[in-house]
This record gives C-alpha cells, sequence and structure tokens, in this order.
C-alpha cells in the first residue's frame, strides 16, 4: 500500500516531521541522535516516529543494546522517496521499457554505460588528482543527482555507500541503470568497481572500489581520463 504522503512543501520539510526525515534520509538514526539533533525530548521524538511509521514513511532497522531495553535505529521507506519525488520517475521507467522492447537489455546496458562515461568526462578533474579527491568527487556527485552517500574505507578498497538512491524511481524495474553509475563511479576514480547495490525492499547504492598499496597512500594508479 502506497503512502499518504503529505504535500510536499517547505512548510513540512520545516516541521519536527520534516526535519527527521530530512535526518534519515541522510543516515539511519535512533531516537536520541534525532532528539538530540533536533534539540527535542526522546518523548517527543517517539511521538512523531509512530506518526511517520503509521503513514508507511519511516521503520525500525536494527537494534542495539540499551543499558535498560534495545535502542531501535530508524530509515526511511521507499515510500518516503515520494516526498522527494521528481517528475522523471514515470517518464523515465516508460522510456526504458521501451528502449528495451525495441533494442534490447545489452543494448540499453551499453548506452547507459556510454552516458555513465560521458557525465563523468564532462566533469572537471585534473588527471593526477589524488584517489582521495576522486572519491570526494563521485559523492559530491550523489549530491548534485539528489542521493545521500560517504565512504567507508578498509584495506584495498573503499566503499560508496548511498543511504538513498538517486535514481530509486527507476531501479525496481530497471536495475540496469545501476551500470550506469559504476560506470560513472569508475571512469572518475580510474580503477575498478564492483556495485553492490541493495533494489529492495528500500534501494540503496553501494559500489566497492578497489585501489593498490600506491592509491592508498593517496595518489591513485590511475587509468588516463578521455
Amino acid at each position: 500500500m502506497r503512502a499518504k504522503v503529505p504535500g510536499w512543501s517547505s512548510r513540512f520539510f520545516d516541521s519536527t516531521r520534516g526535519q527527521i526525515i530530512i535526518l534519515l534520509r541522510q543516515k539511519m538514526r535512533t531516537v536520541a541522535e534525532l532528539a538530540g539533533a533536533l534539540g527535542r525530548t526522546d518523548n517527543a521524538i517517539r511521538a512523531h516516529l509512530a506518526t511517520l511509521e503509521r503513514d508507511s514513511l519511516v521503520r525500525r532497522s536494527g537494534e542495539s543494546p540499551g543499558f535498560r531495553k534495545p535502542h531501535y535505529s530508524y530509515e526511511l521507506t521507499a515510500e518516503a522517496e515520494d516526498l522527494f519525488t521528481k517528475t522523471y520517475g514515470p517518464l523515465l521507467n516508460r522510456i526504458l521499457a521501451a528502449l528495451k522492447k525495441r533494442f534490447g537489455s545489452k543494448q540499453v546496458i551499453a548506452v547507459l554505460r556510454d552516458v555513465g562515461r560521458g557525465i563523468a568526462t564532462s566533469r572537471e578533474l585534473r588527471g593526477e588528482a589524488l584517489f582521495n579527491e576522486r572519491l570526494q568527487q563521485v559523492v559530491k556527485l550523489f549530491h548534485e543527482f539528489g542521493g545521500q552517500a560517504h565512504v567507508e574505507r578498509s584495506d584495498g578498497t573503499a566503499l560508496i555507500r548511498g543511504t538513498t538512491c538517486p535514481l530509486a524511481a527507476v531501479t525496481g524495474d530497471h536495475p540496469e541503470v545501476c551500470q550506469m553509475i559504476q560506470t560513472l563511479i569508475s571512469e572518475i576514480v580510474g580503477v575498478p568497481v564492483r556495485q553492490k547495490c541493495q533494489h529492495a525492499p528500500v534501494p540503496k547504492c553501494c559500489f566497492e572500489v578497489t585501489f593498490s598499496q600506491k592509491s592508498k597512500r593517496g595518489r591513485a594508479r590511475l587509468r588516463p581520463r578521455r
């Protein structure tokens, strides 16, 4: 069942519930974290969360031990993205469906990858840019596209993890669009990228970047930009 979404307006996002939605769009948070960020009591936040849960806009996602009882984390549902709906969704879904019907999925994927390369080429990025600079360029792109993302580093890899998907309106029916983003990231960072996206129940981007020891120290061993 689709949520009965409040009317999209700046007034809604100025409200406490709207601010909760904005904070949860950045990352999952507990009641205490939301209360601290908004300067409200835990009970006030719980009341707002109960309403947002009723409207299918937020949901519990995991728990951690607490002194007396578990602390639950909350995240947005797929329906919550309707608050940020872009009109491209239904139109792009139809366009992709028509293209796949006429040309087949392989051809459409090839075109999407070309689009990703084209976007990467349009970015002003020096060939000698440090690896970290390139990762931050990707994060910036996510924000420009209407999503949220951050980088998690570990030995030999970096995860570009999105708390929201900027193409959530189409990835459910056409997960091929993730390959466009995968190609875009690979072109920017100049090293292999593996797609690890979550398409359901809530679309979330996740791309694994493999880098060399040289890039780990700051400067990536990059292939030349076209």
